[in-house]
């Protein structure tokens, strides 16, 4: 009879365990973002984002009063900036624990000596032929850096922050984010450097893989590897997993926009779920900006060479399984094997002769 009882309690353990663990289990979770319009000028289907100047109309921030303004400001002496750091600081307060909101800073690269190369050769020409360099007699393409103009650029940006730091009280960001190509790593470099910012939010960005641009036969989309990238920017921290050499770069196949899109939907799971910051800046690509805001609801909206946008982001925590999106698998390219003949009518590119380009390793760079 004991040893029934001693059984029987052993059992009745073992089951009250099971059931605990299976209570604890969580539950399928994913997260859903949207954009939140209302605040900025790139939120309304009536900016052209072909001329619009996010330096002289202060980020895009529409100038418009609160429901906090009355008890945050009732003296009315805040600045635009710090009433919309504590509108957004009030949407987390009394937002359900599984609503989240962030600021995103989206950030595209100063111009670099690709972005030269293509308006010279002409886009059709850059596509079919001369991006599947890594340059020609004079610049280097590969990986690009910035040139001149695209320093002059990101410097803008710099000034900008400096300039409503000091007399808007700006929120600057809490976390930075960066592409591992180089020449996001140079524009973060110069946007953000020398600025008077707050102790316990320095500089100091991530390095991100999936941040990078669209992946494609361009050499240009290709990023050095991390030797070099620590070489240049010692201070930079490099996110866990990230490989010596370019695994994800193809020389034969290009990532389609369902691909891509859900390559941006990965990144942004990955910071929302472990960054707990409102703030933060990315300092990506044009096509990898266009995913972000797609992937996040926004409208579409083409940022120039060093341009910026800040949108406000929800981001809601839900119980289930994400619904299913069908993904492309990545498409072959066809190219020119010598500069090509370009159709002025048509904008398209003609070959003299054309070939697929063959299947090849990552390049170890």
């Amino acid at each position: 009879m004991y040893h029934i009882a001693f059984l029987g309690t052993i059992f009745a353990i073992f089951c009250a365990t099971q059931a605990h663990q299976l209570k604890q289990k969580p539950l399928a979770q994913y997260i859903s973002y949207s954009s939140v319009p209302g605040y900025f000028l790139q939120d309304n289907n009536s900016t052209n984002s072909s001329t619009f100047d996010f330096v002289a109309t202060n980020f895009g921030l529409i100038n418009q009063t609160y429901p906090t303004d009355a008890q945050f400001d009732p003296k009315n002496t805040k600045s635009q900036w710090e009433r919309f750091a504590n509108q957004v600081f009030r949407l987390n307060l009394v937002s359900p624990s599984n609503i989240e909101y962030k600021i995103l800073f989206i950030g595209r690269h100063g111009e670099g000596y690709h972005n030269a190369a293509e308006t010279f050769y002409g886009t059709p020409a850059w596509n079919c032929y001369w991006a599947q360099l890594d340059g020609n007699s004079t610049v280097t393409w590969f990986d690009a850096h910035l040139d001149a103009n695209g320093v002059a650029q990101a410097q803008t940006v710099n000034n900008l922050w400096s300039r409503l730091i000091a007399t808007q009280n700006i929120q600057t960001p809490q976390s930075y984010y960066v592409s591992p190509l180089t020449r996001c790593l140079q524009t973060a470099n110069v946007s953000f450097s020398g600025l008077d910012l707050p102790a316990s939010h320095p500089f100091v960005p991530e390095v991100k893989e999936l941040l990078r641009e669209g992946i494609d036969i361009h050499t240009c989309d290709s990023r050095s590897n991390l030797t070099y990238i620590k070489s240049l920017f010692p201070s930079y921290t490099i996110e866990p997993g990230f490989t010596e050499y370019d695994l994800l770069f193809r020389q034969s196949t290009s990532e389609t926009p369902t691909a891509q899109g859900l390559r941006s939907k990965t990144l942004l799971d990955q910071i929302f779920s472990t960054d707990g910051e409102t703030f933060i800046s990315f300092t990506t690509h044009s096509g990898e900006a266009s995913s972000l805001l797609s992937v996040l609801g926004h409208r579409s909206f083409s940022l120039s060479t060093g341009a910026v946008i800040p949108i406000l982001v929800k981001a809601e925590t839900l119980s289930g399984t994400a619904p299913v999106t069908t993904v492309l698998p990545y498409t072959s390219q066809v190219v020119c094997n010598a500069p090509p003949i370009t159709s002025q009518a048509t904008g398209t590119c003609v070959c003299s002769s054309g070939s697929t380009i063959s299947t090849g390793l990552a390049k170890m760079r």
